[in-house]
């Protein structure tokens, strides 16, 4: 089995945003990177915001963190004052060197996990994260692929079968994978469609980005449908803020 995935947990810790049930079960295997941020106005700076609401920020922090580690995870925790909470969360993500970003929707007991798979970039990390998080746990996992006109049912056959192998040679029992192809629809939409079925959802940041599913109009169309937890796996590089941090 691989080693214990960094995933970064992103919190609005001031606005109410908190570690929803059954997520501490679902990261028992990781490493979280546990981020609390409040984005402040650009017209404040970032110390006075943070010399106003520290002591009551680091508080929450330090329950989410006693309730992950009582799960079994292992927990850094950051709290960070910032004028952008996006790229607040993807320095974090690039220093940290998360696998992924995941949104802490609620969740059912884990039975069935959906990962949408485009090809063959980014697969290596789909692998690590995936063996890593659920290769102890008696977890389905479908990989899920929808077929651009050009794409012959072989080829995405022999993609899939690909990814397959890889888990399970990293302890993924076989039975427990399964493959699937859909020819219906925007591959966005027929995520959404499919994901109903599913407690979980590990997929590419490009289906869609970390900062539509968080920030934009596609989070809530996505959510009004599928409430559970969505890792979002990163490629991208970070960019600078002002801020102020607190480890």
């Amino acid at each position: 089995m691989s080693d214990s995935p960094s995933i970064l947990v992103p919190l609005r810790v001031l606005e109410g945003e908190s570690i929803p049930e059954g997520v501490p079960d679902l990261l028992t295997n990781a490493h979280v990177v546990l981020l609390g941020y409040h984005v402040v106005p650009d017209q404040t700076a970032t110390d006075q915001a943070r010399n106003q609401f520290e002591d009551q920020a680091i508080r929450r922090l330090d329950d989410y963190t006693a309730m992950l580690e009582h799960a079994g995870a292992t927990v850094e925790s950051q709290l960070v004052f910032t004028h952008d909470g996006q790229t607040t969360i993807d320095r974090m993500t690039d220093e940290h060197d998360c696998l992924a970003v995941l949104i802490p929707n609620a969740t059912r007991p884990l039975k069935n996990v959906l990962v949408p798979v485009r090809g063959i970039v980014g697969i290596d990390r789909f692998v690590r994260l995936i063996s890593g998080l659920f290769g102890t746990m008696d977890v389905n996992i479908t990989l899920y692929h929808v077929a651009e006109e050009d794409e012959t049912d072989a080829d995405v056959e022999t993609l899939l079968n690909g990814v397959a192998s890889r888990l399970s040679d990293e302890g993924i029992p076989s039975d427990l994978i399964d493959t699937e192809i859909s020819r219906e629809g925007s591959p966005r939409s027929r995520i959404v469609d499919t994901s109903g079925d599913y407690d979980a959802i590990v997929m590419g940041e490009s289906d869609p980005s970390v900062t539509t599913f968080l920030f934009g109009m596609t989070a809530d169309q996505v959510g009004k449908q599928f409430l559970g937890p969505v890792f979002v796996i990163q490629h991208g590089e970070a960019n600078g803020a002002e801020e102020a941090d607190h480890e």
